[in-house]
């Protein structure tokens, strides 16, 4: 299969960056590039645009510029913004360049020490530059229309956000590897460069004032959840020097294999068609799978797809099986199972095979049946097994329908707020938790 095409300007820089490998600091520019691309209409500014030269060393800032923001009220989204670039090092061992959001509370800190961060991953948002989530602090609601298609997207993350903001808390906010950074494609729900994106955000603000010792915590829903718990598991190996204190992951996709079963023929199904654009660019050996297997409807959805916002996929895909999508009629999860390569690939995403060093706050609601209970709470036994100091909340009861339209996944995110922030707030304030091992036998 052939990826789903972004531009002649996007494909030379991505020819550019692989040629060059892993490339020193002091080769890169600071300023952006004059040019912009478009993508269903809408302009992306230059600043996303990554340069051919990203530095080694990652956390490093290569730009930033004053973002306004959309929405910025005294008790609504009370902070200040700046648009940054950053580098990171993707699941290839390479460096890569990630667009993101250092966001400043305008909220007196009253605290004791430096003003804490919360490092903020959303949840599913797209796979289209237009969807990155620093884009919509400035365009809440994004509506295109061009000749590659329409597009509607809703940051509907910056509820989560605001209410950060009012406790006094900073974000460093990441578009994660691709969405944004017109370079290449967005690696949707990839473990390492999620993980990395976001603690990478976490040094990338102190380029910008915050000092090295400030508290951080890591925040994520969904998508945003499975790059919150691989952040935390990733964080004493990866990057010892970011003084993570506490991880909330709502609704973490732990197993892509469990979950790809519980999103097929569901309300947002098209996401599929993110994870196999997105792997099949990271990883050679998925290519030819797809290519050996999928037929022509499939090919153009995984091009509609890769420049899609989510709520394109909702009107487009939506209970879409990908049995539809393939040659022989067989389910991607089953045609995944049965290839050696794939199904290592997908086991590589596992979340749960390490030890995070900082607190946990893992919550799902029962009912949810897009990204499945049952693995959430098997991300919560694993890092137990491993000694992890865990905090384990569900929430709601069973839904014998599957949860094909979502309603568990989507209340999970009100369910799981209130105490999330509590739980948040005595992790940055330097508060001792009891881990809830002991009693998670007891728990659904």
């Amino acid at each position: 299969m052939r990826l789903p095409a972004r531009s002649p300007f996007t494909r030379s820089l991505l020819a550019s960056s692989v040629a060059l490998g892993t490339v020193g600091a002091a080769a890169f520019s600071l300023s952006a590039p004059a040019s912009a691309e478009t993508s269903r209409g809408v302009e992306i500014p230059a600043f996303y645009n990554a340069p051919a030269s990203v530095p080694a060393a990652p956390g490093t800032l290569i730009r930033s510029e004053p973002m306004p923001l959309a929405v910025n009220l005294p008790v609504v989204f009370p902070g200040k913004a700046t648009r940054m670039m950053y580098s990171s090092i993707d699941s290839s061992g390479k460096p890569v360049a990630v667009t993101g959001a250092f966001i400043q509370s305008t909220k007196p800190w009253t605290g004791s020490g430096p003003r804490p961060v919360v490092a903020f991953a959303v949840g599913t948002i797209g796979q289209g530059d237009q969807c990155a989530p620093s884009y919509g602090l400035e365009h809440p609601v994004v509506l295109g229309i061009g000749s590659g298609g329409n597009t509607f997207g809703i940051n509907y993350d910056m509820t989560q956000m605001s209410t950060l903001l009012n406790q006094g808390y900073s974000i460093a906010l990441t578009d994660y590897v691709g969405l944004g950074a017109t370079d290449r494609l967005h690696t949707y729900v990839n473990r390492v460069d999620q993980g990395h994106a976001l603690l990478d955000a976490a040094r990338a603000v102190r380029s910008l004032g915050v000092p090295a010792t400030t508290p951080i915590g890591a925040w994520g829903y969904s998508q945003g959840g499975g790059a919150a718990a691989s952040a935390a598991e990733l964080q004493p190996g990866y990057a010892p020097d970011v003084p993570l204190k506490g991880a909330y992951a709502g609704a973490p996709p732990a197993d892509l294999a469990v979950t790809l079963k519980g999103i097929d023929g569901n309300l947002i199904a098209g996401v599929i068609g993110y994870s196999l654009n997105g792997f099949a660019q990271s990883y050679p050996q998925i290519r030819p799978v797809v290519d050996a297997n999928i037929n022509a409807a499939g090919r153009a959805a995984l091009q509609d797809i890769s420049t899609q916002c989510i709520g394109d996929t909702i009107g487009s895909y939506a209970f879409r099986k990908t049995s539809s999508w393939t040659n022989s009629g067989k389910s991607m999860s089953d045609i995944i199972a049965a290839n050696p390569a794939a199904k290592q690939v997908l086991d590589e995403q596992r979340i749960g095979r390490s030890r995070p060093a900082a607190p946990v706050l893992v919550t799902s609601d029962i009912g949810d049946g897009t990204v499945p209970h049952p693995q959430v709470r098997q991300l919560a036994v694993d890092w137990c097994a491993k000694g992890a100091n865990v905090t384990y909340r569900p929430f709601g009861l069973p839904d014998p329908t599957g949860d094909k339209a979502a309603l568990h996944h989507v209340a999970g995110i009100l369910e799981g707020l209130p105490g999330a922030l509590t739980w948040m707030k005595g992790r940055l304030a330097g508060q001792t938790v009891p881990s809830g091992c002991a009693t998670l036998p007891a728990q659904p």
